[in-house]
């Protein structure tokens, strides 16, 4: 379940478990009331495809159309998504919504799933490669990049799987963090597929597919076989709205928005070639 847990983690690049002090102090049940007709939204403002400060993202998009049904505007709080990203935002009452976690992460009250989505090999189309599973023989040869918080215990489901498979030399890491001063920094892996300096990637979806989609040169975007690895190592991942614990007001409305908005909420998804396995399908080459 630790496993797990670093998994969902680094899925959606908070690393919220890992990367707080374990010296922090428990969060309090202190109430924090919503001010009237505002929206307020946790948020990166460097982190696209998910959002930025120029409200870019595809989270901008959809916390804009809850705003709308709640008759109200938003306003964001930014902060990175990096230690203390939680502590120092929802936690500490200034802002009253995250719009991307795992389903069920236990530092919030999280809505139903809105997108389900998967881990991909991401590869340029003209390398001629047909990658579809982490137990191609292949990728014994490749030069693989595979994002890493830095400590072996918090690394991303991929460094796990592949140094299970004895694949660790021919491995290359791309830090979560990087460089804040550059924009939207968890997207050098794919340039570093792009610009050749390795052979193959393997990306958490929603930026694999905005990304690949922007490239210069033709990317695959492959899922990852199998979605979970043994014993239990998923690599699909529901992902859902989180409110503070006490807020169950607001979740439950954030709740009926997802159902009347659910064709609205898929189209922004689908705009940013987030790769689903939700609707039948995966992603394909972009």
């Amino acid at each position: 379940m630790y496993l797990r847990f670093l998994s969902l983690c680094c899925v959606c690049l908070f690393l919220i478990s890992c990367a707080e002090h374990k010296s922090a102090p428990l969060a309090t049940a202190e109430h924090f009331e919503r001010p009237p007709g505002v929206l307020r939204v946790c948020a990166d403002p460097n982190n696209l495809p998910f959002s930025n400060q120029r409200g870019e993202g595809f989270e901008n998009k959809i916390a804009e159309l809850l705003a709308h049904d709640l008759g109200e505007r938003v306003e964001y709080t930014w902060w990175a998504q990096r230690r203390g990203f939680f502590r120092n935002t929802l936690k500490a009452g200034l802002c009253d919504v995250v719009i991307g976690l795992p389903s069920g992460f236990e530092m919030a009250l999280t809505t139903k799933p809105y997108y389900r989505s998967t881990y991909v090999f991401l590869y340029r189309k003209d390398r001629g490669l047909s990658v579809n599973s982490l137990d191609d023989p292949l990728l014994k040869s490749l030069k693989i990049g595979v994002q890493i918080v830095g400590d072996d215990q918090s690394n991303a489901p991929p460094a796990h799987a592949l140094t299970r498979r004895h694949i660790v030399t021919n491995v290359k890491g791309y830090t979560l963090y990087g460089d804040y001063s550059r924009e939207n920094p968890p997207a050098r892996i794919v340039d570093a597929v792009e610009n050749r300096d390795v052979d193959l990637a393997i990306v958490w979806g929603p930026l694999a597919g905005y990304f690949a989609k922007q490239s210069r040169v033709r990317l695959e975007v492959v899922p990852v076989s199998p979605q979970i690895d043994q014993p239990f190592l998923p690599f699909v991942f529901d992902i859902s709205m989180g409110v503070r614990r006490e807020d169950q007001d607001l979740r439950d409305q954030l709740e009926q928005i997802l159902d009347n908005r659910r064709g609205e909420i898929d189209q922004i998804l689908a705009d940013y070639s987030v790769p689903r396995v939700d609707q039948g399908k995966g992603a394909g080459g972009v």
